[in-house]
């Protein structure tokens, strides 16, 4: 007669070992799941955020600007100097622009830093579409208003 060997139904150690590292694998893949996901939701939230920062912007430091005349009436730089001035903005020159056929107002931008701009064109109620960048290295300024014939729309002269 052959001798049958009885097997032994309990779980073994390395079958509860398995289970364990099965069990820690699927809780460090849920873990970092979570991770994943909350930091796509965040990059939304800093997305938004930079946003409303940017329709939010101060300006650090002092906004250097002159103004310019393209409509012909007398005097009109001079307001709007002392409009800016009030805002804080230092205004280093007044003057006529090379016509006085400007129909809109605008915001030239000379240094290349457009949030400066786009804040000065705000305070005045200018529109953003008529902010323009024209760097120029030679001119000690951030940027140049040029006054057109919109201006009893602005906000100096409400």
């Amino acid at each position: 007669m052959t001798k049958k060997t009885a097997k032994n139904n309990e779980p073994g150690i390395g079958n509860l070992l398995l289970n364990i590292t099965i069990f820690l694998l699927s809780a460090i893949i849920i873990y970092l799941g979570f991770i994943l996901f909350t930091n796509i939701a965040g990059s939304k939230n800093v997305a938004e955020n930079s946003k409303k920062k940017a329709d939010n912007y101060i300006p650090s430091g002092i906004i250097q600007a002159e103004v310019l005349n393209g409509c012909g009436i007398s005097g009109l730089a001079d307001i709007f100097k002392d409009y800016l001035r009030s805002k804080k903005i230092d205004v280093v020159s007044t003057g006529n622009y090379e016509n006085f056929d400007v129909m809109e107002t605008f915001v030239i931008d000379r240094i290349g830093d457009r949030r400066k701009a786009e804040y000065v064109a705000g305070l005045l109620g200018i529109k953003k579409k008529n902010v323009i960048t024209r760097i120029n290295r030679d001119y000690f300024l951030d940027l140049s208003i040029v006054i057109g014939k919109d201006y009893l729309k602005l906000k100096p002269l409400r």
